[in-house]
């Protein structure tokens, strides 16, 4: 093991996970941690029901502050940009608010993240156009949507984090009436929940036919009614051009396919893209784009780890590598280099691309694979089955429409993967089917789990149960 520090490039789920296992398993090892921003270790997931206003404060969404880091012995830099990696030297380049400086490693961790996608929408650098990938990103949509005799840097708990330059720079303007989402993915799913408890007038375009597409048309149909219920207008199959702005360079309305749709705010939710650029020359990427790593997050140059969003990761079904964006792959495998770094090997795992969304009252779940097309290409035969049943036993009050898709390959029977949709605990049975995925169970021994009953709980048959039962027959 190296006697040279162990050093992280970036200071969130990954990064910081695999630092504070690193410092608990060796104290004597010098860590230190380069973030450029001033954010650390924070929740991304939370930032649409901060937007919305049921998270109070920013700082409620941090894991672990820099005080905290500094307690575990972790030499936490923030501001500090790492701009070069020179892995023969085994030396980073750092811009920091002294300047530029070299770090030597004795072993290095990539975890630089990702960044959300802004083109190809034209007009996305327009005031009232926003992505929402990070904690000002949210900071700055919820002071827009404040009204300015309300609105305070202080109220939203930045903490001394928060760019507050560009907070009040929001927060002075007249909030919006009206916004169109580009995108019906989780972001723009549950920015039209959040949008919508601002009483704003909101319009969610799609390019496909349907929402939460990686979920399937089961759910996302259940998803396009509830949403219109709740009074946001859908425009499915419809491909944003750009946006408009006003003499003031202000969001004036939406270009879609030549017509227009006057809104006074947008929000673009279009997807992610891995943040690999400082290393591209330096180890090799993956089909994705991301960085290419091995069962223990090693990557082609020696001594060079990396994790997270920036990194891929082998999925349980395929065996192949893919690109996973979610906070617990990022955690774990972060926590399983450290592990390793410190002598102790410890693989990172696989993914079941397990996934969970909340859409007004209705929760959705995915795991495995769950479109034909892409079963086939990994080489199955795949059949699919959908049923809907009720949530808790039909005479006990509450039991809801619970919609259940499940894939399975014909000649061996194992489970693929599968869909919820319901407004009753549906997202977490989920975990039934991410359980089986990693245990490689064929339906019929998914049929045959012995699954919690109880009438406030669930029917005799669960729903996934039920699911697996059709299935079976079908195979």
């Amino acid at each position: 093991m190296s006697d040279e520090p162990f050093v992280v490039v970036g200071g969130d789920a990954a990064g910081l996970s695999a630092a504070s296992k690193l410092a608990r398993a060796n104290a004597d090892r010098e860590v230190v941690v380069f973030e450029k921003g001033r954010w650390v270790s924070y929740a991304h997931c939370g930032t649409p029901y901060f937007v919305k206003g049921e998270v109070d404060k920013l700082t409620d969404m941090l894991s672990l502050s820099p005080e905290a880091a500094a307690d575990r012995g972790i030499d936490l830099r923030r501001e500090h940009e790492v701009v070069a990696v020179d892995t023969d030297e085994r030396v980073v380049t750092v811009d920091g608010p002294d300047g530029t400086f070299e770090q030597p490693y004795g072993d290095l961790l990539v975890a630089t993240g990702a960044r959300a996608l802004r083109e190809p929408i034209d007009g996305i650098d327009l005031d009232g156009a926003f992505t929402l990938h990070g904690l000002d990103d949210a900071a700055a949509i919820r002071s827009f949507l404040t009204d300015p005799n309300e609105a305070s840097v202080a109220d939203l708990g930045g903490g001394g984090f928060v760019d507050e330059a560009r907070a009040a720079r929001f927060g002075a303007m007249e909030p919006p009436e009206s916004v169109a989402i580009v995108g019906g993915g989780f972001v723009g799913v549950e920015m039209a929940e959040a949008f919508t408890a601002h009483d704003l007038d909101v319009h969610l375009f799609q390019r496909s036919g349907h929402v939460l597409s990686s979920f399937g048309d089961a759910v996302g149909e259940r998803v396009e009614d509830h949403l219109e219920d709740n009074g946001v207008t859908l425009h499915l199959g419809a491909s944003v051009e750009r946006l408009r702005g006003d003499d003031a360079d202000r969001v004036e309305a939406v270009v879609c396919e030549g017509d227009e749709l006057a809104v006074d705010a947008a929000m673009v939710g279009i997807g992610l893209r891995p943040n690999s650029d400082l290393v591209a020359d330096a180890v090799d990427l993956g089909e994705t784009g991301a960085i290419a790593v091995d069962d223990y997050g090693r990557t082609s140059a020696e001594r060079v780890y990396a994790a997270g969003d920036c990194a891929e990761i082998d999925h349980v079904v395929t065996g192949e590598p893919t690109w996973n964006t979610l906070g617990l792959p990022a955690n774990r495998a972060g926590r399983a280099i450290g592990q390793t770094v410190a002598g102790d090997p410890e693989p990172i795992g696989t993914v079941a691309n397990t996934s969970v969304v909340k859409a007004f009252d209705l929760e959705c779940g995915r795991a495995g694979v769950t479109d034909l097309d892409e079963a086939r290409d990994a080489g199955f035969d795949p059949v699919s089955e959908t049923i809907t049943a009720g949530s808790r036993s039909g005479y006990y009050p509450g039991s809801v429409e619970t919609t259940v898709t499940l894939v399975a390959d014909r000649d061996t029977g194992r489970l693929l993967g599968g869909t919820i949709v319901g407004a009753d605990r549906a997202a977490v049975r989920i975990d039934t089917v991410a359980t089986a995925l990693a245990s490689e169970l064929t339906v019929a021994e998914v049929e045959r789990l012995d699954l919690g009953y109880a009438p406030p709980f669930s029917p005799v048959w669960d729903p996934i149960l039920t699911a697996a039962k059709v299935l079976r027959g079908s195979l």
